[in-house]
């Protein structure tokens, strides 16, 4: 029954409330969203720049609209970042409307997230009561990976938000049978596509998979939705790619990420079959190699020491409330809700364990939070299904004690891997677990229990379940994130993140690699680091000292850049540091071969570039370790600046050339 209100000839008197929804469900959701803001916003102006790649294009989108359109990384839109630019345009826009600074960065992050975990509130609580929906809001607001990505500026905040609106709308589909949400299911995933491509289709196998086996038309017409639906994802995604592909090259950036200057083979390549098949894969832009920041690839990939405490605490649990959730409902027919919905979030999160866990390229922690709605929808419907199941079968009596053992275990687990941390806390969890196997046992096997040891029961084992990832996420709210790749609690001996110590791991195109040491605070040395080929990054301003920086300023006249530097780790610095376009001539990190000679020329002769920071090595940039033509080219044509005509100091690794 929904709420109604009663008209009469004068006057319309008060709404009837709803008596499906109990009294204490507002309250108990404004509380879980209130601490989801908390979590995600509380102490931002400590995160600066957060992901200075991101945050100088936030910039530069400030400064240019054509850089917002493109999503350049420099005003004057010489490349684009390595991602199409919905995730920018909404910083974008906040920063135009409120000056660029932290709060005006981070915090549509932090909102979108709040606004994923009332999202998915309202999808589980659909299906499976108030109480299931409270339990799976609270589950992601404190999912520990989740709170760190949320207080940052990658699009994976966007992107999350995106694909749980796209899973509300496919159950309104499911349920009603109308073709209209399903097409916004598909328009809102095509939305999460022009925010991290081809990531954002891993949710599609579920969401039509669903629909055609849950919805209430007949087979053709299911067909025939779906067909429509796959219409408006191809439009919705692919528009963006579509115009900048179709401008001419010289009227447009380069796309930063690809090795022909396209954007499908941004997708296909680096962002997309590179990702996935590491080195080779793809194509000519899938063959980078990538970072193993998330440990080897496998099956226990999300169970290591990096990845586990971000992402896993809960999935041992999600994991049998899903199995046991299909058998407890799969005679209800083809057409149940609860059948639906665990279809859905299962095949979510089925086809995300398997591609994440797998992936032999690039692969960061944050990228899990994707995982974070699914685990968090099937532990409120789960323990709903479980606990309806422990009160009415003998026989299914032991499955809800017997999974919270396990999550507590498991939690008990992860712990321990950082003994120093909170040592208190392991033990905190083991006896809410033991009290809480206790207590449900003892209510169901005698019946002077009664109703107030359950409700104990049931108290512990929420305890038992979230006292870990709530610490983690603690641990998040209250550390500067590192903006690269931002993790939750504490140091567990590899990977970045907040606290200091442990180490990561940068692999080369050839399979080469070297240990990087993680840094306090998440920052790079002030030489930078260099990866598995050889390539410097990560310094700060590419080494370029203040007066260097006064001296270009000075001496750029008329120029449309300041200075061409080798890679965006270089340029992302210095845009943030002067407000001015610099040009990165190697992308992401110098493998991009976005700059020529004959570009180099013509910038030069139309006074549009005045100097270029070169490695003093004579590597460069571009693949296979630069583009040794534009750096011959530079140290041919050019005048060294020498450290005297700026008043600093002499650097090998950096190297001032004057064009003329």
């Amino acid at each position: 029954m929904t709420a109604q209100t009663i008209t009469t000839g004068r006057a319309a008197a008060p709404p009837v409330p709803d008596p499906a929804r109990p009294r204490w469900a507002g309250p108990a959701l404004a509380g879980v969203l209130l601490l989801a803001l908390l979590l995600y916003a509380w102490g931002l102006s400590a995160n600066g720049d957060a992901n200075a790649y991101y945050s100088a294009a936030v910039k530069s989108a400030t400064q240019s609209w054509k850089a917002f359109f493109f999503g350049s990384l420099d005003a004057g839109s010489f490349i684009t970042v390595d991602k199409p630019p919905m995730a920018l345009w909404l910083m974008a826009l906040s920063a135009r409307v409120f000056g660029f600074n932290t709060w005006s960065v981070l915090l549509p992050q932090a909102l979108a997230g709040v606004a994923a975990v009332a999202l998915l509130h309202a999808t589980v609580r659909r299906g499976f009561g108030e109480a299931a929906g409270l339990v799976a809001a609270l589950a992601l607001a404190l999912t520990p990976i989740t709170v760190a990505i949320n207080r940052d500026n990658n699009p994976d905040t966007l992107l999350v938000l995106l694909l749980v609106a796209a899973a509300w709308a496919t159950q309104r589909a499911v349920a009603t049978g109308r073709l209209r949400p399903l097409l916004l299911a598909a328009f809102l995933v095509g939305c999460g596509f022009n925010t991290k491509m081809l990531q954002a289709f891993l949710v599609l196998p579920a969401l039509a998979l669903v629909y055609l086996l849950a919805a209430r038309p007949s087979l053709p017409r299911r067909i025939g939705h779906l067909l429509a639906a796959g219409v408006t994802l191809a439009v919705s995604s692919f528009w963006w790619m579509l115009v900048v592909d179709l401008i001419p090259a010289g009227q447009r950036p380069y796309v930063g990420g690809s090795t022909d200057n396209s954007v499908w083979d941004l997708v296909i390549g680096y962002n997309g079959l590179g990702r996935i098949l590491g080195q080779g894969g793809g194509g000519p832009g899938g063959g980078r190699g990538g970072a193993s920041f998330g440990g080897a690839s496998g099956a226990g990939r999300l169970f290591n020491d990096i990845m586990g405490g971000q992402i896993s605490w809960l999935l041992p649990f999600a994991v049998i409330a899903l199995v046991a959730g299909l058998v407890l409902v799969a005679r209800r027919g083809r057409t149940d809700p609860k059948l639906a919905a665990l279809v859905l979030w299962g095949g979510w999160l089925a086809v995300h364990y398997a591609v994440f866990s797998f992936a032999q390229g690039t692969f960061h922690p944050y990228y899990s939070t994707a995982m974070a709605p699914a685990i968090a929808a099937l532990t409120g419907a789960g323990a709903v299904l479980l606990f309806g199941a422990y009160r009415r079968s003998a026989r299914w009596a032991w499955v809800l004690p017997s999974a919270v053992a396990v999550t507590g275990a498991w939690a008990f687990v992860l712990l321990s891997r950082t003994p120093s941390w909170n040592p208190w806390l392991r033990w905190v969890v083991v006896a809410c677990t033991v009290l809480a196997v206790a207590n449900l046992a003892a209510a169901r096997l005698t019946r002077r229990a009664g109703l107030p040891v359950m409700v104990a029961g049931l108290v512990m084992a929420l305890l038992a379940a979230l006292s870990g990832p709530a610490a983690y996420a603690v641990s998040a709210a209250s550390s500067r994130v590192n903006g690269t790749n931002p993790l939750a609690g504490p140091t567990t001996g590899r990977g970045f993140g907040p606290g200091g110590g442990g180490q990561g791991r940068m692999v080369g195109r050839d399979g080469s690699a070297e240990v990087m040491p993680r840094f306090p605070g998440g920052q790079a040395p002030p030489g930078g680091m260099r990866d598995g080929e050889g390539r410097r990054f990560g310094g700060p301003g590419g080494q370029l000292d203040q007066k260097m920086i006064s001296y270009l300023e000075k001496n750029r006249g008329s120029a449309r850049w300041l200075v061409a530097v080798s890679s965006a780790q270089q340029a992302s610095s210095l845009i943030l540091r002067t407000g001015e376009p610099v040009i990165a001539m190697g992308g992401f990190t110098g493998g991009d071969p976005a700059m020529t000679v004959a570009k180099l020329q013509r910038y030069v002769e139309r006074g549009e570039l005045r100097h270029v920071l070169v490695n003093g090595q004579g590597g460069g940039f571009g693949p296979d370790r630069g583009n040794s033509e534009v750096t011959a080219w530079v140290q041919q044509h050019g005048t060294l600046v020498s450290a005297g005509e700026y008043g600093g100091t002499s650097d090998s690794g950096a190297q001032l050339y004057r064009l003329s």
